[in-house]
């Protein structure tokens, strides 16, 4: 009688060791979630978030600081389905493939030599900008984007068009130009796969980037003098 006592008292106290390490267990996982899925800005753009020591998407600073997350509602939900709704709407609403068309038929020209092929080219993508309507973008952070951007290209592409004849003035555009094609690819997005390249030799290494349709590096910065110089840094799928 006796052993059976202490056979079932030496149970009891398994069962109690179990049960206060599996207490333990669930809170180590309860805090490894916690962990994982805490949240840090960037302290020039708050709105930029991620993990802990990632870069910044806007200026490439480490995200150091921390994000207070408010407990999820009903309400909230609520906005997130209709913020992934609106990007949606506006993602299909919305395309640059003509700006994108009417750019590159002005760098094909520009690698051409050709200054009047690029004036033309230059007043048709003028057009394009024009015809283009940013109010079938429903984001309204996605819609100021666009309009600044489109204010200082149609602000390039409209001296291009000015200066036919000039074809080193009409580079110098270009080069500005191609940067705000580049922030419209970033943010919209394209159907057509695309490359940046870059030529150390222009202007010093400042702005000589563009965006071509092709793998092979054409130049448009030098055109027939120098038409393979540069190099491919990076693909738009």
């Amino acid at each position: 009688m006796k052993n059976i006592i202490l056979s079932i008292i030496s149970l009891a106290l398994v069962l109690v060791s179990c049960n206060q390490k599996n207490k333990v267990l669930e809170t180590d996982s309860s805090v490894a979630v916690k962990t994982t899925s805490e949240l840090y800005s960037c302290p020039m753009h708050p709105e930029i978030t991620g993990k802990k020591g990632a870069e910044c998407s806007e200026c490439g600073m480490e995200l150091t600081e921390k994000v207070v997350q408010m407990p999820k509602t009903e309400k909230d939900d609520a906005s997130a389905t209709a913020i992934k709704t609106e990007n949606t709407v506006a993602a299909t609403s919305f395309t640059i493939n003509e700006i994108v068309s009417s750019y590159l038929t002005l760098k094909n020209a520009l690698v051409k030599d050709d200054s009047n092929g690029a004036a033309k080219a230059g007043n048709t993508l003028y057009a394009t900008f024009e015809k283009v309507y940013s109010n079938t973008i429903l984001n309204a952070k996605l819609k100021n984007k666009y309009n600044e951007i489109a204010v200082n290209a149609k602000k390039h592409v409209k001296d291009i068009g000015e200066n036919a004849g000039k074809i080193a003035r009409q580079r110098e555009y270009f080069a500005l130009l191609s940067k705000e094609v580049h922030d419209l690819i970033k943010t919209f997005g394209t159907d057509q796969k695309l490359y940046q390249d870059y030529c150390p030799m222009y202007n010093q290494g400042k702005d000589g980037y563009w965006i071509s349709e092709t793998k092979d590096v054409k130049n448009p910065y030098y055109g027939s003098e120098m038409l393979s110089c540069g190099r491919m840094v990076q693909a738009f799928l």
